[in-house]
């Protein structure tokens, strides 16, 4: 059994390791704010945006624009975004395991043959996948710790550019999509080719719009501006999605902690007693082997 001394230190190392993760909750809980108002601000745009596109590639012959060149599969980059730091459940562990899973269903052979092609935006899944056998042909550490447009502009560049070149023939993201601050959805989409969505395009066609300049400009300009935001619209509810998680994570760690305290509190009384009951004994043997000395 456990000493008192070593109960008293271990209920002291549990009461510090409660402090510090109320404390990660409440910094979360404070992000996790600023990140919700970001995406739930974003969401309406890059919907609308998407709409348009889709009614907008009904009008216009979209095999003018390589990024709506839809070919034969034979090589796939696949963007993966995980978080850079841990302590936020299971998080990055589902990302991992999702994006392990989808690439031996769909990809097995394409992958033995080094034509499934890695992104990484987080550190945990570069950490994971680069030191496996899978070819990370580009890398986005702390992109999150100041998280702007401009980050997403740049590795949409990249992406697109090793499409055009035929580097891969299709593109498609794995991440987090961010619902509330207890819960978040996994979601693997196509980014590239961009996707004609006919539903939104049948929707479009009921309002009859007459576009100035043409319609062929205005796709043109608004490609890269779609699928920007669409990196950015994923990258947001990443941060979102990874600042609920720590938040709910810190939340059942401090209630654990909590859990703990009260059941070392317990032993560390039943122990006093019983050392307490063991000197009073001791006391009184004395006493009686006096009594019979005498």
């Amino acid at each position: 059994m456990a000493t008192l001394r070593e109960i008293r230190q271990r209920i002291s190392g549990v009461k510090s390791t409660q402090k510090i993760t109320k404390a990660m909750k409440m910094v979360a809980a404070a992000k996790l704010r600023r990140a919700t108002d970001a995406i739930i601000a974003a969401r309406p745009y890059a919907r609308k945006m998407q709409e348009l596109l889709a009614y907008l590639s009904g009008q216009v012959d979209v095999t003018k624009y390589p990024q709506f060149e839809a070919r034969e599969v034979k090589a796939i980059a696949i963007v993966i975004v995980t978080a850079d730091r841990g302590l936020c459940g299971a998080f990055n562990s589902n990302i991992i395991k999702a994006a392990v899973n989808h690439i031996n269903t769909h990809y097995a052979e394409m992958n033995k043959a080094g034509k499934v092609k890695l992104i990484c935006i987080g550190k945990k899944g570069y950490d994971f996948f680069s030191k496996r056998d899978y070819e990370v042909i580009a890398k986005h550490i702390g992109v999150f710790n100041q998280l702007n447009f401009t980050m997403a502009k740049q590795i949409v560049g990249e992406i697109v550019n090793g499409f055009i070149k035929g580097e891969y023939d299709k593109v498609e993201v794995i991440s987090n999509e961010f619902k509330n601050a207890v819960q978040q959805k996994l979601t693997i989409g196509q980014f590239l080719p961009v996707v004609q969505d006919q539903s939104s395009d049948k929707q479009a066609q009921t309002t009859d719009y007459i576009f100035e300049p043409a319609s062929d400009e205005i796709v043109t300009a608004l490609v890269p501006k779609h699928l920007n935001f669409q990196m950015w619209r994923v990258l947001l509810d990443s941060n979102a999605a990874e600042h609920g998680a720590r938040m709910s994570a810190m939340e059942n760690a401090s209630t654990n902690a909590r859990d703990l305290i009260k059941v070392l509190q317990l032993n560390y009384n039943k122990a006093r007693q019983a050392a307490i009951t063991k000197e009073l004994l001791e006391i009184v043997a004395g006493a009686e082997a006096l009594k019979k000395a005498s």
